[in-house]
C-alpha cells in the first residue's frame, strides 16, 4: 500500500468518486448493540464520502454478510468497492477468511474492482492518535476528585 498517497488523500477533504462503494467489514456479535459504533462510524464516513455508497457488513452473527453487501453495492451501480476491515489486526479473520470472499466475488464480477484497505492498526497515524487520546483521557480522569473509586475510599 502506498501510505504517502493514502496520507495525502486523508489530509484533503476529498469525496469518494461516484460509482465507488465503501463497505465497513466487522466481525459481528449476538448482541445487535455491538454494531452501534460501527453504524456511527459509517454515518460519519457517509458525511464526507460525497455520492459514494457507505455500508456495513459482518463476518458472522449479524446481517448483511460481506458477500451480500458486495452484491448490494454492485446492484447499486458500484464499479469500485473498497472494503475496510474494522479489525485491529490482520492476523486471523482478515488474512484467512476475507481473501477467499473477495476472490469468489471477483470471479462473478470481473468488471468490478475490490480494494481491501488496511486494518485499523495499520492506518497511517492511528497508533499515534490512539496513544494521544489514551494519555489525554488518562490525564483528564486524574483531574477528578482523588480517591473516588480507588481502593480504600
Amino acid at each position: 500500500m502506498d501510505y504517502a498517497l493514502w496520507e495525502r488523500g486523508a489530509r484533503h477533504n476529498t469525496a469518494m468518486p461516484s460509482g465507488d462503494a465503501l463497505i465497513l467489514f466487522a466481525h459481528g456479535a449476538r448482541d445487535a448493540r455491538w454494531s452501534d459504533s460501527l453504524n456511527t462510524l459509517a454515518a460519519a464516513i457517509r458525511a464526507q464520502a460525497g455520492r459514494a455508497s457507505v455500508s456495513t457488513a459482518f463476518l458472522e452473527l449479524q446481517a448483511p454478510t460481506l458477500p451480500e453487501a458486495l452484491e448490494t453495492a454492485v446492484a447499486g451501480g458500484a464499479r469500485r468497492i473498497h472494503v475496510m476491515p474494522v479489525f485491529w489486526a490482520a492476523a486471523g479473520h482478515v488474512e484467512n477468511e476475507l481473501p477467499p470472499m473477495v476472490a469468489q466475488f471477483g470471479e462473478r464480477y470481473p468488471q468490478v474492482t475490490v480494494h481491501v484497505l488496511p486494518v485499523l492498526s495499520e492506518l497511517p497515524g492511528m497508533l499515534d492518535f490512539i496513544a494521544r487520546m489514551v494519555v489525554a483521557v488518562t490525564l483528564s480522569s486524574t483531574s477528578v476528585v482523588e480517591g473516588e473509586g480507588s481502593p480504600g475510599s
